[in-house]
């Protein structure tokens, strides 16, 4: 089965259980409508990471205060900031949908989540593999949100890439971000050779890793 599929099951409550046939089918059709619909772009930039003294970690103008962030970073000479979205045709296709099959509106919720995901892995491996020419490699990203990595982060660092020029990425004064099947992460480079999953944390077995977030 391929990894969206597994994902879009899983974005749809199913856990690690087997979708049923009549369901299988509805996921498939609806990716292909996703696929069909969306415009995938991003943007990323790298930074030094500078310790503060007072644990604050930062990156050009951008000072996080940050436990988690800081555990996954450690030992990052680099990081890099990302943003991904899969544009605003995705959100009018839902919305439209939405109004006359709503089952199917949460099936494409659903795909539309799993290509995000999908996409921002790709990105993430081409990222990479740039900066192993330079002995950097890549962590999990960590996005605002995640543990103590207060969602109020995510302003400074949509400004930082400019995503609202680079690839039409915007904000709502409730940090929502418009085109609502967006992201923004921060990625650690290292110049040690962990190899964490592109699917990031959920997908690794190791409880134990200090970088989890």
């Amino acid at each position: 089965m391929e990894r969206w599929m597994k994902e879009a099951i899983r974005y749809l409550g199913y856990g690690r259980n087997a979708a049923d046939e009549r369901t299988g089918s509805m996921i498939e059709k609806a990716f292909e409508e996703v696929k069909k619909t969306a415009g995938p772009r991003s943007i990323w930039r790298v930074f030094d990471i500078e310790w503060m003294e007072d644990g604050r970690i930062k990156a050009g103008t951008l000072q996080i205060s940050s436990g988690s962030l800081s555990r996954n970073l450690k030992g990052c000479p680099k990081m890099v900031l990302f943003g991904a979205t899969l544009g605003a045709g995705i959100d009018r296709l839902i919305t439209r949908t939405s109004l006359t099959d709503m089952a199917k509106a949460v099936i494409l919720q659903a795909c539309a989540a799993a290509y995000l995901e999908e996409y921002c892995d790709r990105t993430q491996e081409k990222i990479g593999l740039e900066l192993e020419k330079e002995g950097l490699y890549l962590r999990p990203r960590f996005s605002p949100g995640y543990g103590d990595f207060d969602i109020h982060y995510q302003e400074p660092l949509m400004r930082i890439l400019d995503c609202a020029k680079t690839i039409g990425l915007t904000m709502t004064d409730g940090f929502m971000m418009t085109p609502t099947k967006s992201v923004t992460a921060v990625i650690g480079a290292s110049p040690v050779k962990d190899r964490c999953p592109a699917a990031g944390c959920e997908a690794c077995g190791k409880q134990d890793c200090e970088y989890r977030r």
